[in-house]
């Protein structure tokens, strides 16, 4: 009865009346949503999903990421790579190099400068009508007892997206949680990659997968 009903939700929910306008949907982001334009990137993967169930009249999907970049970077190039391109949603996943180049390089973000600059994004996005949808940095590297090295700047970045969002009524996915629930049962071994990523931190097959099926459920097609 369930696969019905899903079958009939998505038949309704992928008619396209003729003539109607495409929504835009634009991913901003780092090498994690660079990657996800390419042969099983989470953006490859949702364009084919659409195809396979027939809604690929409904959304065009572009992925505006960039290797290294921090929220700053994001600000800087809002206007030349997202406002130009008039999206209908933004999907803002940044945060990951914001912690790990601060440990590794001293040029990541400091959490009070990153909480300002990230809420100017959202709201010179929503003051042009843009929807938004706020992701939380998933993980540098995937043990789920707490012992990697960023865990605890992770979750207080991930604590202060999912409070920017809530403050901003902007969609959340929550993909720090998403990823630790996936572990806890995916990883009995407690490995640091190997699970959703091949290196800590960059999404494998599995990885790709998980994530485009949150977005699908979540921006795509959310059930009200």
């Amino acid at each position: 009865m369930m696969n019905l009903v899903t079958s009939l939700f998505l038949t309704l929910a992928c008619m396209v009346v003729p003539g109607e306008k495409k929504k835009t949907v634009l991913f901003f982001g780092d090498s994690i949503t660079e990657l996800g334009v390419k042969e099983k990137g989470y953006i490859s993967v949702l364009n084919e999903r659409l195809k396979k169930e027939g809604g690929e009249g409904l959304f065009q999907l572009i992925g505006s990421g960039i290797g290294g970049n921090k929220i700053y970077d994001l600000y800087f190039r809002l206007e030349k790579d997202v406002i130009s391109k008039n999206p209908d949603i933004v999907v803002i996943w940044i945060g990951v190099n914001d912690v790990w180049h601060k440990s590794s390089f001293g040029t990541g973000s400091d959490l009070h400068k990153f909480e300002p600059m990230y809420v100017d994004l959202i709201q010179k996005l929503a003051a042009r009508g843009i929807q938004v949808y706020c992701a939380t940095p998933a993980c540098i590297g995937e043990k789920t007892d707490f012992s990697n090295a960023q865990d605890g700047d992770l979750n207080e970045f991930s604590k202060a997206i999912r409070k920017i969002a809530k403050n901003n009524q902007a969609g959340l996915l929550d993909f720090r949680q998403l990823f630790l629930d996936y572990n806890l049962k995916h990883n009995p071994k407690n490995l640091p990659n190997g699970i959703l990523t091949y290196d800590g931190v960059h999404l494998n097959d599995d990885g790709n997968a998980l994530v485009a099926d949150a977005v699908w459920k979540q921006v795509l097609f959310p059930v009200r």
